[in-house]
């Protein structure tokens, strides 16, 4: 993990592979962002013309190399784009600093240390840019015949070190964004490292022994149902779709709890660990990144580590629903029907609808706790990138309120989402003339249909929202601002927010 520290230091005297500069873009040209002073009189004030002579503009996500001035110790400085010059007094926000300070690091990845000089006028900033740098240095390494030895031939390790410039290493509130920035990016990063693991390597068993030793570590209470405790306590939904595989499923329980906590939140995630469809085998095309499946999971679980360390004034129970959904001979079949934890019957039509009928069976065992809010989130549906797109999650629930004010935590931490409905019209084309519902209902809105389907199997009284991110959870393109090719993390960010508001009392 990169190391990431606040400083003092005038930038012309730091010994460092790099400084990094933010530009933004201008009415008339680029224009040179605060934190950047120093580097800009050592350009006698026309920092700004030497980067516009150089093609740069200030558009975000761009970037411009340039020798260090003479008398500086580090050798190169980065320019990187901000985008438009926000208005006056404004400052920047959070985002254009994350996504910036990403951009650096991907770009300076085998450098073993770097400098940032960007616009720094209160803590929050210093916590942002710190975030963006620990997320955009982000590399997955582990199955490379190099892995991330910095002597290798094609040697691009992450870079290793990251100094906050414009920071104030002994003020409290500073420190504390620092810290925070370190803790959530640890265990966002730990999240990509679980989504971008091969499935012949993790699969519910060894998922689950993951988490048991991340508990261990953080002072979390563990318990994991393995396939006799499963039937013992009647779980059909996820004995149903685990029952193709041979390794056999799970259910992960996770409880953070505080001695100070007056609110308890319900995190439940979707933990396929690799999707074949079943025996409604996809088509070929579209099993290659099945191993990401588990997002859901990677994401619940990665939240309440986070919630942990942080000391949040909540409790937090996570559940993890894994399974492998296999084809073989004793794989589930259309047409069957299983006996969920709730004790409804599901008709199951069609065998690649499996992640509903995991959630559906931890939903109901983490609504028998009562909790004040109870969060799923799931790669759950193609029909929600068709309507959303590859960046962006729906959000579905029980409670307008409550889904606006995730919609809103979410924009806040840069995850772009959007609030989607819940049609009641929908609900009749899953009934079943065998069961209680059917896991298929109309093939238009059909991630509203499933949200419908989630929302059967939440306890009475108890406020629900359903986070499909289908869309964002792995990118197949390529990298952009702090987000990598491969697993994103996608979910952990907004769940941890929504547990620090509802800690502070703002939610809820």
């Amino acid at each position: 993990m990169t190391a990431l520290t606040l400083s003092t230091a005038a930038a012309p005297g730091l010994r460092a592979d790099a400084i990094v500069i933010g530009v933004a873009k201008g009415a008339k040209g680029p224009v040179v962002a605060p934190g950047a002073e120093a580097v800009d009189k050592a350009y006698d004030g026309r920092l700004a013309g030497v980067l516009e002579t150089l093609g740069a503009s200030g558009a975000e996500g761009e970037v411009t190399k340039l020798p260090a001035p003479s008398g500086f110790k580090a050798p190169l400085v980065l320019a990187v784009g901000l985008g438009a010059v926000p208005e006056q007094d404004a400052g920047y926000d959070a985002e254009a600093l994350r996504k910036a300070a990403g951009v650096a690091a991907r770009t300076l990845s085998g450098a073993r240390k770097a400098a940032f000089a960007l616009p720094v006028a209160e803590a929050a900033d210093a916590g942002a840019i710190g975030e963006g740098a620990l997320l955009g240095a982000y590399s997955f390494d582990a199955y490379k015949e190099n892995g991330k030895d910095p002597k290798a031939k094609n040697g691009k390790a992450p870079l290793a070190e990251v100094t906050l410039l414009g920071g104030k290493p002994r003020d409290k509130a500073y420190k504390a964004a620092v810290e925070r920035a370190v803790a959530v990016a640890e265990e966002l990063n730990r999240a990509r490292d679980l989504v971008n693991t091969p499935p012949n390597d993790l699969n519910p068993e060894s998922f689950a022994a993951i988490a048991q030793a991340a508990a261990k570590e953080h002072g979390i209470k563990v318990q994991v149902l393995d396939e006799k405790a499963l039937v013992k306590g009647g779980y059909g939904g996820i004995l149903g779709v685990g029952a193709g595989s041979a390794a056999g499923p799970r259910l992960v329980k996770l409880s953070y709890t505080s001695s100070k906590a007056k609110k308890h939140l319900a995190f439940v995630g979707k933990g396929i660990t690799y999707d074949s469809g079943g025996i409604s085998l996809k088509p070929a095309g579209h099993n290659e990144t099945m191993k990401c499946d588990m997002s859901g999971a990677a994401s619940v679980f990665a939240a309440v580590v986070a919630a942990a360390r942080l000391g949040l004034e909540v409790n937090v129970t996570g559940w993890l629903a894994l399974a492998e959904n296999m084809p073989s001979g004793s794989a589930t079949r259309p047409g069957d029907v299983l006996r969920m934890y709730s004790g409804k019957t599901v008709e199951v039509l069609n065998t690649d609808a499996e992640g509903r009928l995991v959630l559906a069976d931890a939903l109901w065992a983490a609504s028998q706790e009562k909790p004040d809010a109870i969060v799923d989130v799931a790669t759950l549906t193609g029909a929600m990138v068709l309507a959303l797109g590859n960046r962006t999650f729906g959000i579905m629930g029980n409670d307008d309120a409550f889904r606006t004010a995730l919609y809103e935590v979410a924009e806040e931490v840069g995850e772009p989402a959007w609030p989607m409905p819940l049609p009641e019209h929908l609900r009749k084309g899953m009934d079943s003339p065998t069961a209680d519902i059917a896991n298929m209902g109309e093939r238009m809105g059909g991630g509203l249909v499933a949200g419908l389907f989630l929302r059967e199997f939440v306890g009475d009284g108890i406020t629900w929202a359903h986070l499909d991110i289908a869309g964002p959870a792995f990118n197949e393109g390529g990298p952009f601002g702090y987000t990598p090719k491969g697993g994103t993390g996608s979910g952990v960010r907004t769940l941890v927010r929504l547990a620090e508001l509802t800690a502070a009392g703002e939610l809820g």
